[in-house]
């Protein structure tokens, strides 16, 4: 049946558009899709059943989902055939990802399998280690990850097909992204707000995105939500967020080829046209598969999910089950005699540079290179430590303003932010550009434009899918949050992170730009908004990741800022997040010495230490803006309390130069390591997140025994900047105290300078609450003063 806008559904013929010859080839590469994708989740051997089936030849574990792999291979087919007539250029993606054995299947029809992996050759042999290879030890997944030619989503979590979708369409005009999208995942949150992709998309500018919503009517255990609701409140849902609807549903596969075939030949018309079409695909669950099982039904029911005939191997009903249900599909017809597919199959293939298993962009092989702008240029002039101030992520806007300048010809650099740019301190992009915004606009909305290349939508799994579709697909970008709403993207984040891991691993995929977070308004720098904005954990699960691909960055200040970002920007295959403050802050260091500083990732800081002459007393170490102006203001208290206190101050950058190099790429030897945190020195370290991060990343390394971390320990609320410190011990009284407290030279006149220290923080006790304001020495604090 086809229904199209507000056209009645009717159901479809067999006399219809699709000739003879056309109507069986696409039925012949749909039944060997399905022939092979089966024959994965069950054979060991015998793929061609040239002999009867038997137990020796049914894997002893069966693993996979079949459920939705007839509707994968149904639309495959189709696709194709629109390719073939119209030369499209059609990126598909996944969202069953679990049914990845139709996509493996589809791949080596097309030949494409082979081609990158030339062991699973088109040929009987092939075919075997195609079955045997499937969700098997040393062998592939059951899902459509990075060793599946033409994949850029797994879709092992659902719910973030349509924006990958909707994120490899930006910038890529002429391309279609065929999505489809099962109808369990359609219940998720995050696709759920990915229907709102034509507000974004710009019909000019951008690739169209074809949503194929797989009503097949169940999840795992249980029916779906969108396949029970009313038809006409279905429509009317996608209808309102700027789709049209076209229906197609049957259970005859002939009629459904019909009904197809018209279908999506409507919808490439349509966007040709600029309009946005959505399939709803009605066709059963674990269509062509076994109806019955002990009596129980399977075809079009939830049973089918997974493995329809779990028994097969040790019950000799279900195995003769199985051997029928491969039967059926004629293998003899769709396979010659060296076990290639047969010409009624290969001839429907399209040609090689248009087959979607080997489109280039889902392999990295189409990047436009990007241009960055000098470091130095926009460097804050920092005559002497800590005399001057700015706020870093303005001074790092600018910079993004300029890199959009200087790549607006090329369109490959695009930013991403939960409505936060402006609040973020990198409005001045907007010089270039405007907010990406397709609905009306009213007197008084800001910088909103058609094509705007800011992208600002409430939802940080929209952000985030948007810009790993855009990543996987060759483009830049940055993603911009604040620091305890990252988290919303924890499993996202981990997904991206196992993808590119493992991507690398495929010498025919090319790495892609990292994925770039930039990590503001932070724990630090929350306490107006209270406790719900005040969590910094983003990094520790960042860091939980492969030592491969993570990396996190704390610049001290805007200059540092400068530096990492532009070689986050450069880098490749890595996941690199930044934490920076947007409030004014003191400036450390000037453009050369920034430099060199990132570089090294960390180092003592000789002008604001005094350890030149003799034994080192303590060390002062920090990660973080916030943290290394507590710690140099430490530095200050110390002296004053006892002047000849000979004290290193260590800043750290990149905190993967802290674990062993046998832990992280990015670690330096022990001896690196011990040149500047000394050997058997207390270290006092004053950090940016929750203090175990330090410990784990250190817990090897020379003298851990006497690293002592003070950082976010879950105190706090609404009160003042410092307040926040002092309530987490990382102001500056109480590292000094710490330090104090572990230097043995001093220990005679600790009780004195002990009293002197918590006097001058029951000062500030009393002092914010009477004002609601820090102590003017605090408040204006710089380094020197």
């Amino acid at each position: 049946m086809v229904a199209i806008g507000d056209a009645p559904v009717t159901e479809a013929g067999r006399e219809g558009r699709l000739g003879a010859g056309e109507l069986a080839g696409l039925d012949a590469w749909w039944r060997a899709a399905n022939y092979l994708a089966a024959g994965q989740i069950f054979l060991l051997d015998n793929p061609l059943l040239r002999e009867p089936l038997a137990a020796e030849h049914i894997k002893p574990r069966l693993l996979g989902h079949w459920g939705t792999v007839p509707g994968l291979t149904l639309t495959y087919a189709h696709l194709n055939r629109v390719i073939r007539r119209t030369s499209a250029n059609v990126l598909l993606v996944a969202g069953p990802g679990h049914g990845a054995a139709a996509l493996n299947a589809a791949a080596w029809l097309e030949g494409t399998y082979s081609e990158c992996h030339p062991d699973v050759a088109l040929d009987e042999e092939g075919m075997r280690l195609l079955f045997r290879q499937f969700s098997f030890p040393g062998g592939v997944p059951s899902h459509a990850s990075p060793h599946l030619p033409g994949s850029i989503h797994e879709g092992g979590e659902l719910g973030y097909a349509l924006a990958h979708a909707t994120g490899a369409a930006l910038d890529k005009p002429g391309l279609v992204v065929a999505c489809v999208i099962g109808d369990g995942e359609a219940e998720t949150g995050p696709l759920a707000a990915s229907w709102q992709a034509p507000v974004f998309l710009s019909p000019d500018e951008d690739g169209a995105v074809l949503p194929i919503l797989h009503l097949n009517g169940y999840k795992i255990a249980n029916p779906t939500v969108l396949s029970r609701l009313p038809r006409d409140e279905l429509r009317s849902l996608v209808r309102g967020f700027g789709w049209e609807p076209i229906e197609v549903e049957g259970t005859d596969p002939l009629a459904v080829h019909e009904a197809y075939a018209a279908a999506l030949d409507e919808c490439f018309a349509l966007m040709a046209r600029g309009r946005r079409p959505v399939v709803l695909l009605r066709t059963p669950k674990g269509w062509t598969g076994p109806g019955w099982r002990d009596g129980e039904p399977v075809e079009g029911n939830w049973r089918s999910h997974q493995v329809p005939l779990p028994a097969a191997r040790h019950d000799a009903r279900q195995l003769l089950q199985l051997e029928r249900w491969l039967r059926s599909y004629r293998p003899e017809e769709l396979f010659d005699r060296r076990g290639a597919p047969a010409a009624v199959v290969a001839e429907q293939n399209p040609d090689a540079g248009l087959r979607m298993s080997a489109n280039p962009l889902a392999h990295g092989l189409v990047q436009r290179e990007l241009r960055l702008p000098s470091v130095p240029a926009h460097a804050v002039d920092v005559p002497a430590p800590g005399v001057r101030g700015a706020e870093s992520t303005k001074v790092l806007g600018r910079y993004l303003r300029d890199a959009m300048r200087l790549n607006a010809g090329r369109r490959n650099l695009l930013l991403f932010s939960p409505d936060e740019h402006a609040s973020n301190r990198l409005d001045a992009v907007f010089e270039i550009t405007g907010r990406r915004w397709r609905l009306p606009t009213h007197p008084g909305d800001d910088h909103l434009q058609e094509n705007g290349r800011v992208f600002e939508v409430l939802s940080e799994h929209l952000c985030q899918g948007w810009l790993e579709g855009y990543l996987l697909t060759g483009g830049h970008g940055v993603f911009s949050t604040y620091e305890a709403f990252a988290h919303l993207v924890d499993s996202m984040v981990a997904q991206h992170a196992k993808w590119l891991h493992t991507a690398a691993a495929m010498p025919w995929r090319r790495a892609v730009p990292s994925l770039n977070y930039l990590i503001t308004s932070h724990v630090w720098r929350q306490d107006h908004n209270g406790a719900s904005h005040q969590d910094p954990g983003f990094i520790d699960h960042i860091l939980s990741k492969r030592a491969e691909v993570a990396r996190v960055y704390l610049p001290p200040d805007a200059n540092c800022l400068l530096h990492v970002a532009d070689h986050c920007l450069r880098s490749k295959g890595l996941v690199n997040v930044i934490v920076a403050g947007k409030q004014w802050e003191p400036q450390y260091l000037d453009a050369d010495a920034a430099r060199a500083h990132c570089e090294r990732g960390f180092g003592l800081w000789e002008w604001a230490s005094t350890d030149q002459d003799g034994a080192t007393d303590v060390v002062l170490a920090c990660a973080g803006d916030v943290p290394t102006q507590e710690t140099l203001a430490a530095a200050e208290v110390l002296l004053g309390l006892v002047p000849d206190l000979r004290i290193r101050v260590v800043n750290v950058v990149d905190l993967t130069r802290l674990p062993a190099p046998t832990r992280h790429p990015h670690g330096v030897s022990d001896r690196d390591y011990t040149s500047v945190f000394t050997a058997d020195v207390p270290v006092i370290f004053a950090f940016h997140g929750y203090p175990w991060l330090i410990h784990e990343l250190t817990y090897n390394r020379p003298n851990h025994d006497h690293v002592h971390v003070r950082g976010f320990s879950e105190n706090g609320g609404t009160t003042t900047p410092f307040d926040m410190c002092v309530q987490n011990s990382i102001d500056r009284f109480h590292l000094a105290l710490a330090a104090l407290e572990r230097i043995p030279r001093v220990a005679g006149r600790l009780g004195t300078l002990r009293q002197r220290l918590l006097d001058h923080l029951d000062r500030h006790h009393d002092y914010i609450r009477r004002t609601g304001e820090d102590l003017p020495e605090v408040r204006n604090w710089t380094w020197g003063s």
